[in-house]
């Protein structure tokens, strides 16, 4: 997801721009009240995954029912992506912020007594709704106002994604080894402290003439634009690999929550780490498109390691694969966003480029989410990991077609990192 209007520009970064704790002085209590909401709702990323198979047994719910916890998800943020930029234009930021919250809220609450899967399912729609309208628009106020210009703003921002991604399957691990509602109902009572500060505390909307327009259909007329396609397309490929381990791999694994919060933790953290410090450091080797294709390769081979544990049944193998694709996976969601981003009309705000790729995208994690279980009731197990592989190489002949300077580019923005975290 995206921030919905164009960066102010802003002073220059204080001294020691680079340091985290310089960064931390002296913030404004929007800016901490919007990251500390942030970090619930990166949180969210990797709450599910260690307490599926809990729910599983104890809802008696299918693995196709379970991949639909992910794939509704999924489904709401395609579309999403057509009409958050646009509220956020008629309504303003904070108003869209706060209501993507309160759904949260009610989502996340809800399915603390859920009775069936089904309801856990209906919940995940509303969920994804909230997610959406909260995380279009919650970067634009960190950078709006954070001390230390956007830099300072980058900073923050990065520290939330790190603590959401590494602490969210830890929070669901140790709370779901209770009972698998205690995750929902944490996340529901976190969310409703940031809801409120969020509704008090930030600063209230201006005029709608001070707002950059956005209409619905400006995201797919961005598609027009050959690279941005092309991108569009082989990112959707890599998103159905992706969704594979996050949708698939607690299944596959079968492990209790504190274990199976230990893998993803391991997933998290470097999907964090990597996305923020090595991604940009490989475009600055091989340049932005040779980064976006060395890193989905290195995802299909991890996904073909995944494939082997799941075939001899070593869950140790499979858990190491998991753990390591965070490696490629936080590379991708940088590299690809920056590529994207570089291609989009400089007539318009960079989010509605990202708006259309981001369409894309989640269609293509929605549609492997609904296949997952499929797969491995008609092949066999290990199926959904070497169709991943599939996928990686179909991701690899797109971008491989994707010829313009942008994005043979070294430099990717600073915020690309962040751009592309928030697509979670």
């Amino acid at each position: 997801m995206t921030t919905t209007t164009e960066k102010p520009t802003q002073s220059a970064p204080e001294e020691n721009p680079h340091s985290l704790i310089e960064t931390f002085k002296g913030q404004p209590r929007a800016v901490w009240v919007t990251a500390f909401a942030a970090v619930i709702a990166f949180m969210g990323i990797g709450l599910v995954d260690p307490i599926l198979n809990t729910i599983r047994e104890e809802l008696n719910a299918p693995p196709s029912k379970l991949t639909q916890l992910f794939a509704v998800y999924l489904g709401v943020q395609v579309i999403a992506m057509l009409i958050t930029g646009w509220a956020a234009f008629r309504y303003g930021p904070k108003r869209t912020l706060t209501v993507g919250l309160a759904l949260i809220v009610i989502a996340a609450g809800v399915s603390t007594f859920a009775g069936n899967i089904d309801h856990l399912i209906a919940m995940r729609v509303l969920w994804g709704l909230g997610n959406a309208l909260f995380m279009a628009t919650a970067l634009a106020f960190i950078v709006g106002a954070a001390k230390g210009g956007q830099h300072g703003a980058i900073l923050l921002y990065e520290a939330a994604l790190g603590v959401g991604l590494a602490v969210g399957p830890l929070l669901g691990a140790l709370l779901g080894a209770w009972t698998w509602r205690a995750p929902f109902a944490g996340t529901a009572v976190l969310m409703l402290v940031g809801a409120v500060l969020c509704a008090f505390m930030l600063p209230s909307d201006g005029p709608r003439s001070e707002r950059v327009e956005v209409s619905i259909v400006d995201p797919l007329k961005a598609l027009r634009n050959r690279t941005l396609l092309l991108t569009s397309i082989g990112s959707a490929f890599y998103t159905g690999a992706l969704f594979t381990v996050i949708a698939y791999a607690p299944l596959a694994m079968g492990l209790k929550p504190i274990p199976a919060g230990m893998v993803f933790f391991g997933w998290g953290l470097l999907t964090a780490l990597s996305g923020v410090f090595v991604g940009p450091r490989l475009a600055e080797w091989i340049g932005q498109r040779g980064g976006v294709m060395t890193a989905i390769v290195g995802y299909g081979v991890v996904m073909a390691l995944a494939a082997v544990g799941v075939a001899t049944d070593q869950v140790w193998l499979t858990g190491l694969a998991i753990v390591l694709s965070g490696l490629p996976s936080g590379i991708l969601n940088t590299l690809f966003t920056g590529v994207a981003m570089s291609s989009a009309d400089p007539n318009k705000p960079r989010s509605v480029a990202s708006a259309g790729y981001s369409f894309l995208r989640w269609m293509g994690g929605a549609a492997s989410a609904v296949l997952v279980a499929y797969l491995a009731e008609w092949f066999a197990p290990a199926a959904p990991f070497w169709f991943a592989v599939g996928y990686c190489a179909v991701a690899v002949i797109a971008v491989g077609f994707v010829q313009s300077k942008t994005a043979e580019s070294h430099h990717v923005d600073e915020d690309a990192a962040l751009v592309g975290a928030e697509e979670f």
